[in-house]
């Protein structure tokens, strides 16, 4: 009976591709650059989607100690979590250390002719 790939399987046959190839100076920076994404935001911004609240509280007080201002962006349905987010980072973790400075909230035209619809979306500036 055929045995079914799993992801330990998948993952040994990328690895002895990996292995086979011979690597040279160059191609070593080459595969760095193609596995890294491109960032077009600054690091000190936080985008709230679906993942749980604590994980991007979490993320915005390590940029903090970092940067000393975070914003908090969400769009849609995430609105609430982002707020929460903002919420928990300067009652809760930041031990009074960290305020609100700023919120900002906008209208956002997302899809193109007949799918072309208005999304809210806010920005919310935590720092010290």
């Amino acid at each position: 009976m055929p045995r079914k790939k799993s992801d330990s399987d998948v993952s040994e046959e990328v690895s002895e591709e990996h292995m086979q190839a011979p690597i040279s100076p160059g191609s070593a920076t080459l595969q760095q650059t193609n596995s890294q994404t491109q960032r077009t935001s600054p690091p000190n911004h936080i985008f709230v989607g679906k993942k749980p609240v604590m994980s991007y509280a979490m993320s915005a007080l390590i940029q903090l100690t970092q940067a000393g201002e975070v914003v908090v962006k969400a769009r849609g349905m995430a609105i609430s979590r982002a707020v929460d987010v903002a919420e928990i980072v300067t009652k809760r973790l930041g031990n009074g250390q960290y305020q609100i400075k700023d919120i900002g909230i906008n209208t956002e035209v997302v899809g193109e002719g007949a799918e072309q619809r208005n999304i809210s979306s806010i920005e919310i500036v935590v720092g010290k």
